[in-house]
Parts: structure tokens; sequence; C-alpha cells
């Protein structure tokens, strides 16, 4: 292989380790929005005309945060969206995606946790180089509940409790022990 050619694949394959980075960090930060409740990140990871559909919402992506934020608070106390498997299929300047997510939301008794599986299937597009979803369809396969009680014995005192707004430490820069001020269980 000539140098030229060498270099031809090089460059093939960083635009393509690129992609999938940014791609994957489009997904994450929109689970990590809807988990903070962060209207600004979840909106920011849709292009303007990027639709959203959970069941029977289908919203404008931009407007999707500010709908789920409203539904998830009026029976949740906290959740936590868990992307896992993530597949992605790049063609130019389109990719399809699924990524296996899990979700686990604690009800407003305190006591139970709802446990959900499902898929989101993504439209994924770069436009003026940025990769920001254009579709995304949310499947549900399978739920459990369970117990969660154990959180409000005692057992966790002391453990950092995350917020839904940007209080969070996870917004801290820099992240400080002594300085990032946290509630804790």
């Amino acid at each position: 292989m000539s140098v030229e050619d060498e270099l031809k694949e090089l460059r093939r394959e960083l635009r393509y380790v690129t992609d999938r980075l940014a791609i994957l960090d489009c997904v994450m930060k929109q689970s990590r929005g809807h988990d903070r409740h962060d209207i600004e990140l979840m909106a920011s990871v849709y292009h303007n005309d990027g639709v959203d559909e959970h069941g029977p919402v289908v919203k404008l992506g931009p407007d999707y945060g500010e709908y789920a934020n409203q539904a998830h608070s009026s029976v949740f106390v906290d959740h936590l969206h868990n992307i896992t498997t993530h597949t992605c299929e790049i063609d130019g300047d389109e990719a399809h995606c699924e990524s296996y997510v899990i979700g686990a939301m604690r009800s407003r008794d305190g006591k139970t946790v709802h446990i959900f599986g499902g898929r989101y299937l993504d439209r994924v597009e770069r436009r003026d180089g940025v990769w920001r979803i254009a579709l995304r369809r949310c499947t549900l396969e399978w739920t459990m509940n369970g117990d969660t009680s154990l959180l409000s014995s005692g057992s966790f005192t002391g453990f950092i409790k995350g917020t839904w707004d940007k209080n969070d430490p996870s917004y801290a820069r820099p992240l400080d022990l002594e300085k990032t001020p946290v509630k804790k269980w």
C-alpha cells in the first residue's frame, strides 16, 4: 500500500471514529438531559425539525424536553435512563442507530420503582457539520416493579442524591469535594 493510500485509509477511519463518537455523545446527552430535566441539553440533540415518538406522543424533538419533564415529574420523584447496547450504521451524513435503554423511575410514593426496557431507534443526520437526531422512535419491550423502601431506611445516609436541575453535582466545573454543594439522602 502506498503512503498516499495509507493516508487516505487513515483519514477514512478517523472520520468514522469521530462520527461514531459524536453520534454516541448525542444519544448520551439526550439521556443525561432527560435525567437532569435539562430542557436545553435535551433540545440541543435534535435538529429543529427533528421528531421524537414516545408511544402515542409525537413531538418536535426540541419541544420533547418540556413535555417529558412535566409528564415524568407528575408521577415520579426521580429516574435514570441507562443506554446499553448501541449500534450505528453510518452512510455519509446520515446514520441509523439502535440504542437499548433501561429506565428506572421511582414513584411519588417513594416506595416503588418501575423499570422499563426498550430501544431508541434513531435516524441521526449531520447538518452543518453537527450530528443531531432527525427522528427518534421509542420501543417498549418489558416492564417490572420493585420495592425502593430501602432508600428511606437510613442505609444510604450520606450518599449524594441527584437533582433535576443544574444544581446536580454533575454540572460542577471543576468538580470539587469541598466546594461542590450536594443534596444527600
